[in-house]
């Protein structure tokens, strides 16, 4: 599943920019004084200013050998978020492995390098390898519904987990974590975990507001 453009929002829109152009060194692509876009690879990330937000968790592809010098990057510019006493997740029924930490809205980004992809690189680890955006959280009270809701859109299959507390549909390139907020708590940081709006292009085209998928042109 591929995720060509993915809206986040944010309150701290001025911050945000600076944190991902500045800290983390992604392209600024468009700005303006509401939004701002950024190159992440194949994807583009996009935040818009919105007064009332929460937290988001969304995945970053790197290459699959890189897990061990991001880690080390992304030290020298941010708190890595621990799991365990582990800094790099080892998701071994995935084939892959994952760093996590904290943006300013403390939305919880996690650069993830999928063995599965054989996706490896040479160069030197800077967010200039980011390969795409693979993953967004979608927060719900009823995961089957959401899946029902997604398969009417396109097709897609159950990656990972079970429609009662956790389930991950699509594949190594493009993966919606569906979470029920009943039961659920966000990994690693075990923050509460409240529904969020977004909008994605890619192989879907929708909105998520209040709790329910949007389909769009």
């Amino acid at each position: 599943m591929k995720i060509n453009e993915l809206i986040l929002f944010t309150n701290n829109l001025d911050k945000q920019i600076d944190f991902y152009s500045i800290i983390l060194g992604f392209q600024i692509l468009n700005s303006t004084p509401e939004s701002c876009s950024f190159k992440v690879g194949d994807s583009i990330l996009i935040f818009k200013y919105r007064k009332d937000v929460v937290p988001y968790h969304f995945a970053i592809n790197i290459p699959s050998n890189k897990e061990i010098e991001a880690l080390n990057w992304l030290k020298e510019r941010v708190a890595v978020l621990s799991f365990d006493g582990n800094e790099i997740i080892d998701f071994s029924n995935w084939n892959a492995k994952a760093i996590y930490f904290y943006d300013i809205d403390k939305n919880i980004v996690e650069f993830i390098s999928r063995k599965n992809l054989n996706l490896n690189s040479s160069l030197k680890f800077s967010t200039k390898l980011s390969i795409n955006i693979s993953e967004i959280g979608i927060v719900t009270d009823n995961i089957e519904e959401t899946y029902d809701s997604l398969i009417k859109i396109n097709k897609i299959s159950v990656f990972s987990g079970d429609f009662d507390r956790f389930c991950a549909v699509g594949d190594d390139q493009g993966l919606f974590i569906i979470v029920n907020n009943k039961f659920k708590k966000w990994f690693p940081t075990g923050d509460l975990i409240e529904q969020s709006d977004f909008s994605i292009k890619g192989d879907f085209n929708f909105k998520y507001t209040n709790g329910k998928i949007i389909e769009v042109s």
